[in-house]
């Protein structure tokens, strides 16, 4: 029977992973569900309180052996407080979520920033095990960051630090999405949304592609979509991910210059495209960034898009102690 377990849950934009894991961060079991779409805060809590419930009643574990709960959420947090304060994809600002989750779980939980959570997971246990300096961007609806300087996680004087995805790299570039109110981010031209818009601008222009295929049978075309066409050979899904991939690397470019890491990983759900995507982010990433920064390696991250549950467990492990 497993000894001492801890849950960890990942908060997306659209997603709500939740994973019983072991002290070595095996996982026993998983939890998935979409992220509800009533835009209600406590309709989000109770989705999350629901997964953890599922998982103490599954009976692989005690419940009373789960020491204690760590969340992820898209949103910038104050750490001290537990409160969500600002949140362009989910509808959490200002939402005491440590609290509230603490009071209906009566378990401890440990709160953070989904991109720190994973970029976490990676530092401790995964693809930069025993590096420094390390920068990861989680590519999924939108683009988070977490970085690693001087083996300490940043995180900021009030824990707002290295938001990556809203880093401004055109100018006159698009509306950024949800409640990002600048335009021209890296998450508006380089994020799996911006993948899905991609494909759909292409499919419209090849008429013989997968994706013009798709979107003449009434289907939405989504940054899925495209990985899955572009695996295929479809040179339209290709030509999408290029694109996105050379967006994503000038991104790259600047925190290698800003950071200079040695160590430049991509995880989320996007990052599934492997090195469709992650080739021409390398291309570019070293041909604007600066010697000798742009010798960093970019590589995917190894927990790919269950980094930031098993980066919530991280937390709780570590804040339980």
């Amino acid at each position: 029977m497993p000894g001492d377990c801890v849950i960890g849950v990942d908060l997306g934009g659209t997603k709500l992973l939740a994973g019983l894991v072991r002290d070595d961060l095996t996982v026993l079991e998983r939890v998935y569900r979409l992220a509800p779409p009533s835009g209600d805060p406590e309709d989000l809590l109770q989705h999350v309180v629901d997964e953890v419930r599922e998982l103490l009643g599954s009976g692989i574990v005690d419940p009373a052996r789960v020491r204690a709960v760590g969340v992820g959420i898209p949103s910038l947090v104050d750490r001290e407080r537990g409160i969500a304060v600002s949140t362009v994809h989910q509808p959490l600002d200002d939402v005491p979520v440590r609290d509230e989750l603490q009071d209906r779980l009566q378990l401890p939980v440990a709160l953070d920033n989904d991109a720190n959570c994973a970029a976490l997971a990676e530092w401790r246990a995964g693809a930069a095990k025993g590096c420094d300096d390390v920068v990861l961007l989680t590519v999924g609806t939108g683009i988070g960051s977490g970085v690693v300087a001087g083996g300490r996680l940043l995180r900021g004087s009030t824990g707002a630090a290295t938001e990556l995805g809203h880093m401004v790299v055109d100018f006159d570039g698009p509306p950024c999405q949800g409640a990002c109110r600048n335009q021209g981010c890296l998450e508006a031209l380089a994020s799996g949304s911006a993948l899905g818009r991609e494909g759909a601008r292409l499919a419209g222009q090849r008429p013989g592609s997968e994706l013009a295929r798709l979107a003449a049978e009434g289907h939405p075309i989504t940054g899925v979509h495209v990985t899955v066409a572009a695996r295929r050979g479809d040179r339209a899904a290709v030509e999408a991910l290029e694109r996105v991939g050379t967006l994503l690397g000038v991104g790259i470019a600047n925190a290698m210059n800003i950071f200079n890491p040695e160590l430049v990983l991509v995880g989320g759900g996007v990052s599934d495209a492997g090195e469709l995507l992650l080739a021409p982010a390398r291309t570019e990433a070293r041909r604007r960034a600066r010697p000798p920064s742009n010798r960093a390696r970019v590589e995917r991250a190894a927990f790919g898009p269950e980094a930031g549950m098993v980066g919530g467990a991280v937390l709780a492990l570590e804040e339980a102690r």
